[in-house]
C-alpha cells in the first residue's frame, strides 16, 4: 500500500490491517534515505530484492498527517482514512467494513482527461 485510496479501499473491504513500506521509506528520516528494498522472499544464501529509489517527498508527519505538498494520494494517509471514513458514515473500521463496494475498473481514468485539459490536479 502506498497511498492513502488504497489504504481506505482495503479497509473497506475488510482488511484488519494493512501493510505501508514504500510511503514510509519516502520520509526524511527513513533509514534508507529514499530507497526501498522490493517485495522479495529472503533467502539465506541470495541478495534480498532489488533497491529501489522511490524519493524523499517529506517527513513521517507529513505523510501520515499532512498537510500534503503532493496531490497524488502519498501523502496525509491519516486525512484520507478520516474522510473516507466520514464519507461513508464510518465511526470505526468495523463500521467502514460492512460498506457496500462497487467495482468500477474505470475509476483509475475517469475524470482524469478533465483534469488534464483544465490543468488541475494531476494533470498539472
Amino acid at each position: 500500500m502506498s497511498t492513502g485510496g488504497d489504504i481506505c479501499k482495503a479497509f473497506a473491504c475488510g482488511a484488519d490491517a494493512v501493510m505501508v513500506g514504500s510511503a514510509f521509506a519516502r520520509a526524511n528520516e527513513a533509514p534508507g534515505r529514499g530507497y526501498h528494498w522490493g517485495m522479495a522472499t529472503p533467502y539465506a544464501n541470495l541478495p534480498r530484492g532489488t533497491r529501489i529509489k522511490v524519493g524523499v517527498t517529506g517527513t513521517l508527519e507529513e505523510i501520515l498527517y499532512g498537510p500534503a505538498k503532493v496531490d497524488d494520494g502519498s501523502q496525509n494517509l491519516m486525512g484520507a482514512l478520516q474522510t473516507s471514513m466520514g464519507n461513508l458514515g464510518a465511526k470505526n473500521l468495523s463500521q467502514m467494513h460492512k460498506a457496500e463496494i462497487i467495482i468500477a475498473p474505470s475509476i483509475q481514468t475517469e475524470g482524469k482527461v478533465f483534469q488534464a485539459a483544465q490543468r488541475v490536479g494531476m494533470g498539472k
